[in-house]
Formats: structure tokens, sequence, C-alpha cells
């Protein structure tokens, strides 16, 4: 049974993805607002719908350590998993803006500091979504003020109607097909004695990943790179300053001492070195993302 729920939840993760892109395309090309914004607004605060989720009944069911490592594993994922495995399917340019550069870098120095002394209490969450809030309010500020470069719309866009059904199609799918193969995976994982934090930093935060897995697969393989980056950096923000915010304002989370030692110092290090990459304009190049899967292999087996 575990296995069909895994298969089950990989199909509509696929299918999802195609249909959420879609749709964030013409949504871009009809408002004439830039892809990346995009990205980061809808696709990538869109796929992290699986991480709120499963942290915050994770710690209301007081699995402190499944919330807090989905969230820091799901963002290790994000940058070495699913942006290598972009830039495998093609060379993948890093548009940003300094917005986002210094909303990713700003994140997750936050999260470093919020689970620094093994907890996290309300005021921390009420913080984290303060910033989550100032981040938002300036992104859609600058897009009204046409500080962002605008897309220019080449061909006639689809009826509002068939883009809000795409979205939430895709949406839909991916959510649901998370939930089928997180219940999977994590009743194998159970089955073998895995720990609660481990099972949290591995198992559950690369399903909950996988919906921006597959839109930034499918987004690389229709020539979007901005939905693919927007995907990975929205998310990122997301799940630090809305996920983390809103479970600790919920739950006071524990953190286990080996997230606070060495998972949220890895997640720092490689967040900085991205946002490094965007602020000079670089590209993932096929080598350099097949790097970056071996890392988060060699990752995965220090985990185990």
């Amino acid at each position: 049974m575990s296995l069909i729920l895994v298969a089950a939840g990989l199909a509509l993760l696929l299918v999802g993805g195609e249909v959420l892109v879609r749709g964030a395309v013409a949504l871009a090309t009809r408002l004439g607002v830039p892809a990346l914004l995009v990205g980061l607004l809808i696709v990538g605060f869109g796929t992290s719908m699986p991480e709120l989720l499963t942290s915050v009944q994770a710690a209301l069911a007081g699995a402190p350590g499944i919330a807090v490592g989905n969230v820091v594993g799901s963002n290790i994922a994000n940058i070495l998993l699913i942006l290598g495995a972009a830039a495998l399917v093609a060379p993948l340019p890093l548009p940003s803006t300094a917005l986002d550069r210094a909303a990713l870098a700003g994140s997750a120095l936050l999260g470093a500091l919020a689970l620094w002394n093994g907890e996290a209490g309300r005021g921390v969450g009420l913080l984290l979504l303060a910033a989550l809030a100032a981040y938002l309010a300036t992104a859609i500020w600058l897009a009204r003020r046409g500080r962002l470069e605008i897309v220019t719309a080449q061909a006639p866009g689809d009826p509002a109607w068939r883009i809000a059904l795409n979205l939430a199609l895709g949406l839909g799918g991916l959510l649901l097909g998370a939930q089928l193969l997180i219940r999977g995976a994590v009743e194998i994982a159970e089955s073998l004695g895995v720990s609660q934090t481990v099972i949290g930093l591995t198992i559950v935060a690369v399903g909950t990943s996988l919906p921006e897995l597959a839109a930034s697969l499918v987004s690389a393989r229709r020539g979007q790179p901005e939905l693919a980056v927007g995907n990975i950096v929205g998310s990122n923000i997301f799940n630090i300053l809305g996920i983390l915010g809103v479970t600790a304002l919920v739950v006071p989370l524990e953190v286990a001492p080996r997230i606070a030692a060495l998972d949220m110092p890895l997640l720092l290090a490689i967040t900085l070195i991205l946002t490094f990459a965007l602020w000079r304009g670089w590209r993932i190049a096929r080598g350099a993302g097949a790097a970056m899967l071996l890392g988060y292999a060699a990752y995965l087996a220090l985990s185990a």
C-alpha cells in the first residue's frame, strides 16, 4: 500500500507541475508582470503549501523534529537537489532582483538566529511573519511602481477563467500528490526505525519539496528559467519566514541539536553562495548541476 501511495503521489506531482507552470506563464503574460515575480509569489509560495501543512500538523501532533526538519531539509533540497536537477535539464541562468537577494539571504540569517539556541517560541514566530509581510509588501509595491523589468506579451493571453483553472488544478495536484507521497514515504521510513528528526530532514523534506522539483523541471524544459529560479527563491523565503513563523506561533518548537549544529549552518552557507551567484548573474551549467546533486547525495549519506 505504501508503494502505491508513493507512485500515485509522483504521478500527481508531475501532472500538477506541468499545469501550474502553464497557468503561471499565462498569468505573467496577461498581467504584464515579470515572470520572476510570478515564480516568487505564486509558484514559489504555492508549491510550499505541503511544507506548511506538514509542519503545522507535525507540531500539533507533538513531533517538532519533523516540523523543523521539514523546513530546513526542504530548503537544502531546493538548492542542491532541485536547482541541480533543473540545470541538468537545461543550463540555468540566475535572474534576480536586489530585493529577492536581500530577502533570500536575510531569511536564512533570521532562520539561523531563530534556531540557534535550540527553541523557537511565539515571539520568534511573530518576528518571522512580520519580515515576510514586509517582503511581500515591498515586492508588490515595486511591481506596481514599475521598478521591476516588465514582460512584453508576444501573443494573446489565455482567458482569465482558463488561467485560474490551471493554477487551481496545478496547485491542487501538487498538494494532493505531495500528501500521498509523504504518507507512503513516512510509513516506509518508520517501518525501518528511522528517527523523527532524520525523517523530517530527508524523507518528509524531499517529499514536500517535490512540488518545487516538478515545477522547476517543467519550467527549465519549457525555457522559463525565471519561473524555475523564482520558484526556489520564493519557496525558500516562504519556508523560513512563513512556515517556520506560523508553526512557531501555533506551537513553540524545540530544535534538535543536530539541526542547530549541522543542518542550519549548511543551509546558511549554501544560501549565501546562491545569493552571491544571483548577485553576479552567473548561470548553473550542467556540470555544476551534477556537482550539486552529488553534494546532496553526500548530505543524505551523512544523515542516514
